[in-house]
């Protein structure tokens, strides 16, 4: 069964690959969630106005992979204790944020979130927000599968 699933983990880019790369997984696109400007551009999401975070919006087959496999790639691939900042980028649309698009969704999200909490690998309060998915808006053509069309297979946000 197809499901979707929406990352938010700093510069989408990297989170595009991630996924793009992971068995059952379907399709990736990335683009802009969470904000109150519609169809917005990638200047107007980086001058911090909009509200919006970059994504990465993931299908994938259920039946291959699970929403808690998605997370754990999620969890490992991120600083989730650095408000609006990941790497030496900076700035709200690169935050950290789940976009839940079930209520089951939402009960694994805060259930892994809890369990990394209570794990102490991170030293810091995990910052990252569990939100009810909304309007996704695709980013630019040219942002789409941008590390694949550089000849990248694989990257590491960490």
């Amino acid at each position: 069964m197809l499901e979707k699933a929406t990352f938010a983990m700093g510069c989408f880019w990297t989170p595009d690959i991630l996924f793009a790369n992971t068995d059952g997984v379907t399709a990736t696109t990335v683009g802009y969630t969470g904000g109150h400007v519609k169809n917005p551009t990638y200047e107007q999401v980086c001058s911090n106005t909009t509200g919006h975070a970059e994504v990465v919006q993931v299908e994938f087959d259920s039946e291959k992979i699970s929403y808690e496999e998605l997370l754990k790639l999620f969890w490992d691939n991120h600083n989730p204790t650095t408000m609006n900042k990941q790497g030496p980028d900076e700035g709200e649309q690169y935050r950290s944020a789940l976009f839940v698009h079930s209520p089951k969704q939402r009960e694994l999200a805060e259930a892994s979130k809890k369990v990394l909490e209570d794990s102490g690998k991170w030293k810091d309060p995990i910052v990252t927000e569990i939100i009810d998915a909304k309007t996704f808006y695709p980013a630019e053509e040219y942002h789409q599968k941008y590390l694949a069309k550089k000849g990248l297979k694989t990257c590491k946000l960490l």
